[in-house]
């Protein structure tokens, strides 16, 4: 990441600006050793290069200029929370800092020390003062998908703006019910906070501008799915990770655009890596930024990652709003019938995410799947065993990792990880 000249917009937003500035130098070393060392990378990634330049500079200067015009920045952490809500009230919904060890030992004194790197990053980062999203927020929502992050809201309730959604965690008929007030109390929420009211006319808007930025991210998945690989993993990754942060009409118009290469480059017969490379899965926690380890790991190990099942992947972008609806009662409940689809390990039993799992694996036709546990995610290391079975019954192969945003266990995990792709090559 290029330092920029924002550090009075920085200075603004109470950042820790000396601790800021040794993170950016950080982030921009770990960036070029992992992306910008990639040989035979599209031209269109250049447009995330500069997203993940400026992600700290341009894109909050530009959340600042909104709210000197009246609009509110909503942060979020899950992709439970209705983007087509905060869009229809003209508000800016953006991911938090989530993906690396910082203010790690200040988190500690508010959550236990066994809690998920995940849950001490967004709380370090806050308690760094080193994120410039969460001091640009308005409100932060968050959401009960596990007893850690619910009992550790409580303490970053303390110190930032914060609104809790409860998600169900079943899937009968009493679950969406529950959503769906979930879904009008978050609605009420945001018309309160901005003033403005939820129409017939925005709301469809909005259900399509998401809805967009989904089918844009569907159309790259089936592309890299392509023999072979037009794309690395890690560069999908970072896009899925750029679409919480950027504005979603950019972003869908960029991503189609790359699209249109990617294409070009299928036509051609051409990959990023050979054609009897072994192809990944990588399945489990999601993969917020910074943290591009293990596709680090992966790909500098023989394999190429071909497609990702988790919330940072496939879960964000699988299903779609129906449009159909006419009025804003309809509209919310076809937005309740997507976001019921979610097939969070928060749920159970959580059948629905084994058979994605597998139909994926299929797809892709991947020669395995590395299943990621971030250490003390209770839901997703449970469901490893699970999926681990439904994997064996399909005869995929498949690789349980747990670890979290340190770097000390690298050299163990690229030893696992090369013994894998061995085994399947």
């Amino acid at each position: 990441m290029e330092k920029a000249s924002y550090t009075d917009m920085w200075e603004n937003l109470n950042l820790d600006i000396e601790a800021h500035e040794g993170l950016l130098e950080v982030l921009g070393k770990f960036y070029g050793d992992i992306y910008m060392s990639q040989q035979g990378r599209l031209q269109g990634m250049e447009y995330l290069d500069f997203v993940l330049s400026e992600v700290h500079g341009l894109r909050i200067q530009e959340l600042v200029d909104a709210q000197k015009q009246g609009r509110k920045i909503i942060g979020t952490f899950c992709v439970f929370v209705p983007e087509e809500l905060t869009l229809a009230v003209d508000a800016i919904q953006v991911g938090l800092c989530a993906g690396a060890d910082a203010g790690t030992e200040a988190a500690e004194t508010v959550v236990p020390r066994n809690t998920c790197a995940l849950i001490k990053s967004f709380i370090g980062f806050k308690m760094a003062k080193i994120c410039p999203y969460t001091e640009s927020c308005d409100l932060i929502i968050g959401e009960t998908t596990c007893d850690g992050k619910k009992k550790a809201y409580e303490a970053f309730g303390e110190m930032a703006p914060m609104y809790v959604m409860e998600i169900p965690q079943r899937k009968e008929a009493s679950d969406r019910e529950l959503w769906k007030a979930e879904v009008m109390r978050y609605k009420e929420k945001l018309e309160k906070l901005t003033g403005k009211t939820i129409t017939a006319e925005t709301l469809k808007k909005s259900i399509k501008t998401v809805n967009d930025k989904r089918r844009a991210l569907q159309r790259l998945n089936t592309l890299r799915a392509a023999v072979p690989t037009p794309i690395s993993g890690r560069d999908v990754l970072l896009i899925n990770q750029v679409s919480f942060y950027d504005d979603p009409v950019r972003f869908t118009n960029s991503i189609n655009a790359l699209c249109d290469q990617i294409e070009e480059r299928i036509a051609k017969s051409e990959g990023i890596v050979p054609e009897k490379t072994p192809r990944l899965m990588l399945a489990g926690c999601p993969m917020a930024v910074p943290n591009w380890k293990l596709p680090y790991i992966v790909e500098s190990s023989g394999a190429v990652v071909v497609s990702e099942e988790s919330c940072i992947g496939t879960r964000n972008s699988r299903d779609l709003v129906d449009e159909s609806a006419e009025t804003v009662e309809e509209m919310i409940d076809a937005i309740c019938d997507r976001y019921m689809k979610i097939d969070c390990a928060c749920f159970t039993p959580n059948n629905e995410r084994l058979e994605n799992i597998t139909k994926l694996a299929k797809e892709t036709k991947v020669d395995g799947v590395i299943h990621y546990s971030l250490m003390f995610c209770q839901p997703y290391t449970h469901e490893t065993f699970k999926v681990e079975k439904a994997l064996a019954d399909s005869e995929v192969p498949m690789l349980a990792i747990e670890t979290d945003y340190s770097m000390e266990d690298v050299e163990q995990l690229k030893t696992r990880v090369e013994a894998f792709v061995e085994i399947i090559s």
